[in-house]
C-alpha cells in the first residue's frame, strides 16, 4: 500500500482545530514537522503556546484520529514543542490580539475531572474528597474545586475552614487541606452553613472566578465536586472548560443507576468526555464478616456497561467512611488499610491509568558550549638543549 504524502497529511491536520483560538493548527503555523516512515508511521509535531497546555490531549487525539484515517498509515506518533517568544508575536499579530495569547485559566493543570451524579446521597463529595487525598498520596498533586455552589461540604470534609489570602498578582491562594491538597469552595467566603441563593447568572459568575482567579499552579489533577443533577453549574464548566473529564458516582440500586444515567447523557449533551463510573456503598460487611447488600448490588457495572466506559471502582458502605468524612480527616489517610480505602485507593489509579500522562515537551538544544581546557598539572620537566 503506498504510503500518504506531505500534502495529505497536511490537510488531515488541517481539520485540528484550537479551542481557544478557533482556527486549524495548520494555518496558525502549529504543526512543526511531519514525517512519514517507509513503514507507515507518521510522527507529526505540534506547537503548543505554553508546556502546560491544558488542550494538549485535545491535540495529541485528534491529531491521531484524523492521520490515521489516511491509507498507508500504520501508526501516528505525537511530540510536543512550544513557540518561541517571536513565533507567539507573529502569531499574536496574525490573530490581532495584540493582548498576548491566551493560555488558560488552568494552563498547568494536567488533568480536569469532574465529579457528577444524578442525584445526591450517593456519597459524590466524600468520594471527590477521599480520592483526593488518595491522589495525592499516591505523588500526584491535587486540588478540589467544591463546584457544588448550593450545597458545599468539602471544607468540612477537608478540615479546611480558613479564608483564603490574595497574592501580589491579585490571585486566590487556595488554602492547603490533609496531605496539602489545594481547596477552593464559596464555603471559604461565606458566613458559616449561610445558604446560597443565587440565579443562574451569579453562579456562572462565580465558578469563573473560582476558574480564573486562583493560583492553581502545577497540578496533575484538579478534581471538580459537581452538584447533583443537570443544572446551571454543569453548562457553565462543560463552557469554561471543554477538556473536562466526568466520572459518575452511583449507588448499586436500580433507581439510582437510571437518574445517573440522565448525568452522562448531559456530560454528552455537551461534549464532555466520560472518564468512568464509580460505585458507592456497593455492600456492608459486619464485623463478623457477614455482607448485606443493603442499596442492592450490580448497578454501577450495569451502568458502566451502558455507557461503554470503565466501572473504576467498587466502594463500601462503611461507618468510617462516613466518621472521617465528618471530622475532616479523609479515610484513605487515617487508615489507608481499611476495606474502603483500599477500594478508593484503586479507583485513583484507575483513574491514572485512564487519563494521559505528561508528554515530553521537546526542545530546540542550545549549542553546547566548548567545555573548558583541563588545568594542567604535575611537575616542569627539565628541556634537553641538542648541541652541534
Amino acid at each position: 500500500m503506498a504510503l500518504p504524502t506531505q500534502d495529505q497529511v497536511t490537510e488531515a491536520l488541517r481539520a485540528v482545530i484550537d479551542p481557544e483560538l478557533r482556527r486549524s493548527i495548520v494555518d496558525l503555523g502549529m504543526v512543526r514537522s511531519i514525517e512519514i516512515r517507509e513503514s507507515g508511521k507518521v510522527e507529526v509535531v505540534v506547537s503548543l503556546t505554553t508546556p502546560g497546555c491544558p488542550i494538549r490531549s485535545h491535540f495529541q487525539q485528534a491529531v491521531a484520529a484524523n492521520v490515521s484515517r489516511l491509507d498507508g498509515v500504520s501508526e501516528v506518533g505525537v511530540g510536543f514543542d512550544v513557540l518561541s517568544d517571536d513565533e507567539k508575536g507573529r502569531l499574536q499579530q496574525a490573530l490581532g490580539r495584540p493582548g498576548g495569547l491566551p493560555e488558560g485559566a488552568l494552563a498547568q493543570v494536567k488533568n480536569v475531572i469532574c465529579i457528577a451524579s444524578g442525584k445526591g446521597g450517593v456519597g459524590k463529595s466524600t468520594m471527590t474528597a477521599n480520592l483526593a487525598a488518595a491522589l495525592q498520596a499516591d505523588g500526584r498533586s491535587t486540588g478540589v474545586l467544591d463546584a457544588d455552589v448550593y450545597g458545599y461540604s468539602i471544607p468540612r470534609m477537608l478540615g479546611v475552614d480558613q479564608r483564603p489570602e490574595v497574592n501580589g498578582e491579585r490571585k486566590i491562594i487556595p488554602p492547603p487541606g490533609p496531605a496539602q491538597i489545594r481547596v477552593m469552595s464559596i464555603g471559604f467566603f461565606l458566613e458559616r452553613n449561610a445558604a446560597v441563593v443565587w440565579r443562574g447568572p451569579m453562579l456562572h459568575k462565580a465558578i469563573q472566578q473560582f476558574l480564573e482567579d486562583v493560583a492553581w499552579d502545577e497540578l496533575d489533577y484538579l478534581l471538580l465536586d459537581l452538584p447533583p443533577g443537570t443544572g446551571d453549574v454543569s453548562m457553565t464548566l462543560a463552557q469554561l472548560l471543554p477538556q473536562a473529564r466526568v466520572i459518575i458516582v452511583t449507588t448499586p440500586q436500580p433507581a439510582a443507576q437510571s437518574v445517573a444515567r440522565r448525568a452522562a447523557d448531559m456530560a454528552a449533551k455537551v461534549d464532555l468526555e466520560l472518564l468512568g463510573v464509580i460505585e458507592n456503598m456497593s455492600g456492608f460487611t459486619t464485623p463478623d464478616g457477614q455482607r448485606f447488600t443493603i442499596f442492592g448490588e450490580g448497578g454501577g457495572q450495569l451502568l458502566a456497561d451502558d455507557l461503554d466506559v470503565p466501572l473504576l471502582g467498587k466502594v463500601p458502605l462503611a461507618e468510617e467512611l462516613r466518621e472521617h468524612a465528618d471530622s475532616g480527616s479523609p479515610l484513605v489517610l487515617d487508615q489507608p488499610d481499611h476495606p474502603a480505602s483500599q477500594a478508593i485507593r484503586a479507583t485513583a489509579r484507575g483513574i491514572v491509568a485512564a487519563t494521559p500522562q505528561a508528554l515530553p515537551v521537546m526542545q530546540a538544544e542550545s549549542p553546547a558550549a566548548p567545555a573548558p581546557a583541563a588545568p594542567i598539572s604535575g611537575s616542569e620537566l627539565p628541556v634537553v638543549q641538542v648541541q652541534g
